[in-house]
């Protein structure tokens, strides 16, 4: 059996192009290429001579056959795609599914990714985030894709083309709101790479004057949950409840303080207005 590599390339500075990256697609039988002439100035930069085959979302039902038999016959075959790590918004995933199916090794050989680079440098939070890649073209069905987003919480990343940039902003203003964070990162890695920052209000003023240039990341801001608003019966009602399970009036005021919008003194005021015999306290 061969082996199938998933070789990253650079976004747009070719200096973020990895030796090992470099090895491989030296070595490989076959490089399947998402478009065989931009990945030949690739090769031609690094002086790689490996042949290569076009494979891409329009020719992919065709061209899996035929590479699972080469890999099936122990060929060694590098996947890259226009830029970044395949299978990121390209149609790789077929093929990888196959060559799966097949008990075909597979080897990523990771690089640089749009996505993880704009979220990095963005300011925004990283610990949890989600990646949708391009959102859908028309503007009804964006904004019901947009709408099952409304509640998430965490860091939300898309990939948009100029053109369609400020029809996408406008949506994202109906849909999630007019001040929620965004940071559009666009032409990374490149001379003119930018990272603007600002509410989606800004945005959309900002690119209102500015004609969009360049492939744009887009990083939003997740949702924030707004904590319940209580009335001090029903504060008193929880807090009863805790202390019945054995909490301290001090312990029942942190946890409901986490849960409200009111400070933990505050509630804990009113925890010693509840006269029961029978409470724990500190």
């Amino acid at each position: 059996m061969g082996i199938l590599y998933l070789v990253a390339t650079p976004i747009g500075n070719l200096e973020d192009m990895t030796f090992r990256a470099i090895r491989i697609l030296q070595t490989v039988d076959i490089i399947a290429a998402e478009d065989t002439r931009h990945t030949g100035k690739l090769l031609q930069h690094f002086q790689i001579k490996t042949p290569q085959l076009s494979y891409h979302e329009h020719n992919s039902q065709q061209r899996i056959p035929e590479l699972l038999s080469q890999l099936s016959q122990g060929k060694t075959i590098a996947l890259v795609t226009d830029a970044g790590m395949p299978l990121i918004s390209d149609p790789g995933y077929e093929l990888v599914k196959a060559c799966v199916a097949q008990g075909i090794s597979i080897i990523p050989i990771p690089g640089a990714n749009a996505a993880i680079t704009a979220l990095s440098a963005a300011g925004l939070a990283t610990d949890k985030f989600v990646f949708e890649g391009f959102l859908p073209a028309k503007s009804k069905e964006r904004r019901t894709h947009l709408e099952t987003l409304k509640g998430e919480t965490r860091t939300i990343i898309f990939y948009e083309s100029p053109h369609r940039l400020r029809e996408t902003l406008q949506d994202l203003s109906a849909v999630l709101g007019e001040t929620r964070e965004i940071v559009l990162a666009r032409e990374l890695t490149k001379m003119h790479e930018e990272f603007w920052r600002g509410t989606i209000t800004d945005a959309i003023a900002h690119y209102t004057k500015r004609e969009p240039q360049g492939e744009f990341t887009l990083v939003v801001a997740g949702a924030t949950l707004e904590k319940p608003q209580l009335s001090e019966a029903v504060i008193k009602a929880e807090l009863q409840n805790l202390l019945k399970q054995g909490l301290s009036r001090s312990d029942a005021s942190r946890q409901l303080s986490q849960q409200t919008s009111l400070p933990r003194r505050q509630i804990y005021q009113l925890a010693l207005t509840i006269a029961e015999p029978n409470l724990a306290d500190e």
